[in-house]
């Protein structure tokens, strides 16, 4: 089997929250552990979803992907490099360009004040990827065209466009530094529902014909369905299952998984019962001790409130999960 190009090894990020300097004077820490030791794999080409309530730390693992945060513990590796041990600015420069991000909001993400064809032309000119301005704006209207937009959009505003489109000048942009490996936080949550399968759409086109591998962040199952060829589901800044896409939502062995999927309307009518997910995720500065589910699963026994579970694999060998439930065959 081939490398992976993305592999992370016990990757964890604490922020330190002390409420006050003389707290930290006295040698009184809080950390907030929001990414709290994370293995994962993302093979060329395929597509790695992350998924979870909100906070469980699935945007800060987007982050310390494309090296925006410097990992606490443990490390990201991009084509077999660690990206927190470059120090020389050209090399590092070379191998970021390879990997971009999209952002959640593409009202926030595009500078106002310049027009689109400056928005999308700025990593070309920050790589030196082309030379003179008639071969950029060339290079610029490709790729507005490649998005579904027209090469004389690049005259106008970010101001001038709805959301869908923003974000198609968003995904244009990222694709201007010609990247293998793109970061997708939530893209389409703050769009209309026709919108997101119109972006969604694109960008499974564009992975076709570009190769792209994606890590593509969301709460939205439906939309992980659809695009994920494989799933982690978080839980308090941790990774309690990993499988294949279909397996995953055919077959899921962790409490949380299970509860997650029950969130999703079943349209077939099927009648099956359905327990909604309870409770709320515990604060990651106090998280409970043991299994950090174990407040909120109907399965939960001693065991599961002292010792936190290893991520093992799956029966059928289609991936990981760490449940004590699942090791004992209680699940």
């Amino acid at each position: 089997m081939t490398p992976p190009l993305v592999e992370a090894t016990g990757l964890a990020r604490w922020f330190d929250v002390t409420p006050s300097l003389w707290a930290r004077l006295a040698g009184e820490h809080r950390l907030l552990k929001a990414v709290d030791g994370v293995d994962f794999a993302i093979r060329r080409g395929e597509t790695f979803a992350l998924v979870g309530e909100s906070g469980c730390g699935k945007s800060t693992v987007a982050r310390l992907a494309v090296g925006l945060y410097a990992p606490t513990k443990g490390s990201i590796h991009f084509d077999g490099q660690d990206l927190s041990l470059l120090k020389d600015r050209r090399r590092s420069r070379a191998l970021r360009r390879r990997l971009q991000m999209i952002f959640q909001d593409p009202y926030a993400s595009l500078n106002p004040r310049w027009r689109v064809a400056d928005i999308v032309a700025e990593p070309i000119r920050a790589h030196g990827l082309l030379a003179g301005r008639r071969a950029i704006a060339d290079r610029v209207g490709e790729l507005l065209t490649q998005v579904g937009l027209a090469a004389s959009d690049g005259a106008r505003f970010p101001h001038e466009f709805s959301g869908g489109q923003r974000q198609r000048i968003s995904i244009a942009r990222a694709l201007a530094g010609a990247p293998e490996f793109l970061v997708c936080d939530e893209p389409t949550s703050a769009l209309d529902v026709s919108v997101q399968a119109q972006i969604l759409n694109l960008m499974k086109d564009l992975q076709r014909s570009l190769g792209l591998t994606y890590l593509f962040i969301s709460h939205n199952l439906a939309v992980v369905f659809h695009m994920a060829d494989r799933v982690g589901v978080m839980y308090l800044g941790r990774l309690v299952e990993v499988a294949d896409v279909d397996r995953l939502f055919r077959a899921p062995l962790h409490p949380y998984t299970r509860l997650l999927l029950d969130t999703i309307p079943d349209l077939s009518m099927s009648g099956k019962p359905r327990g909604p997910v309870a409770g709320e995720v515990p604060s990651p500065i106090a998280p409970p001790p043991g299994c950090a589910f174990h407040p909120r699963c109907p399965l939960a026994q001693d065991r599961c409130r002292r010792e936190a579970p290893l991520a093992r694999p799956r029966a059928d060998g289609g991936g990981t999960v760490a449940c004590h439930a699942v090791e004992e065959g209680r699940a």
